[in-house]
């Protein structure tokens, strides 16, 4: 065989990564979006004296940089998708992106605990009608900046439903960021307004716990998530199964042992060994693979049967 004959059996590894995501250009928009709400938050929390909006504006400004990681993490994946120092492409990095934002996530949950732990003990006075204005701004740049990321294409963001690892991770995590930074905002309306018109202060840092306690769920699920993906973890019991139904033939093909395992959103990658009475080309067991699991890598390894060579 000529080396130039190889060509016909290779492949790049890409998977797709070399394509402009749709989460990313919302993703921009919304960096945008929460860099210019973060400033106008810190600075009427500073004139008002208002914690509320102080914190919220300091909560969007964390946001603000996992927002640019997510960014950054789409770029990157994209502009290094051919470096062939990447086994299986680059999908990884969007949930590499995806694990530090939920990491930041739980050390936002945090600071939002000691912040409303101190204001439970030292309540400070607040300028009421200018912070309300403000805060309701802040939930209305919130909340167009999350449906700008939920309304992404869902089928260019995922796959169909078989396996972990189908959620761009990092589309979500700029998703929970920004539903993070709406929730805040929203109890900080809840608790200026209780605060103006019932006195009930302690509202505004009540509310600032209960926050904390539902951001921190929404790290923990991403760090579950990620951690999956990132350690290269089996493939649910479902999607093994259906692989394996797919391959075997009673009395004939048995799938000896198999390895699929997530290396991007919605893209997979499997490694089957086979062993046969009557083995077949490689190739006739891949074009057995059920598209919908989206295989894009496939190793595959067939073997006689010891007893049927013994037979012959």
């Amino acid at each position: 065989m000529h080396t130039n004959d190889l060509s016909y059996w290779q492949h790049d590894h890409t998977f797709g990564q070399d394509q402009i995501k749709a989460g990313e250009k919302r993703t921009l928009f919304v960096v945008i979006l929460t860099a210019v709400m973060m400033v106008i938050e810190i600075i009427a929390g500073v004139i008002y004296g208002s914690m509320a909006l102080l914190a919220d504006g300091l909560h969007m400004a964390s946001h603000a940089a996992a927002l640019c990681i997510s960014l950054f993490a789409y770029i990157a994946a994209r502009r290094l998708s051919s470096d062939r120092r990447f086994t299986f492409g680059t999908g990884k990095i969007n949930s590499l992106a995806g694990f530090g934002s939920a990491i930041l996530l739980a050390g936002f949950a945090l600071v939002m605990t000691i912040e409303s732990t101190g204001r439970l003990i030292n309540p400070i006075p607040i300028t009421f009608d200018q912070a309300i204005v403000v805060a309701v701004i802040g939930l209305i740049v919130n909340g167009v900046s999350a449906w700008l990321l939920a309304a992404t294409p869902r089928d260019q963001e995922h796959g169909h439903g078989h396996g972990h690892g189908h959620h761009d991770h990092n589309l979500k995590a700029a998703y929970l960021h920004v539903l993070a930074d709406a929730l805040t905002s929203f109890l900080a309306i809840g608790a200026l307004v209780a605060g103006k018109y019932w006195g009930a202060g302690w509202l505004d840092p009540a509310m600032g716990i209960v926050g904390a306690v539902l951001v921190a769920r929404w790290s923990y699920g991403l760090l579950r998530e990620t951690g999956r993906i990132l350690l290269d973890q089996q493939a649910n019991d479902k999607t093994v199964h259906q692989l394996i139904d797919a391959i075997e033939k009673p009395g004939t093909d048995r799938v000896s042992d198999i390895h699929v395992w997530s290396i991007g959103h919605g893209v997979y990658s499997a490694a089957l060994a086979i062993v046969s009475d009557k083995p077949k080309p490689p190739d006739h067991y891949r074009a057995l693979l059920p598209m919908q699991i989206k295989i894009v890598h496939t190793t595959i390894e067939v073997h006689q049967c010891p007893s049927h060579r013994q037979n012959q």
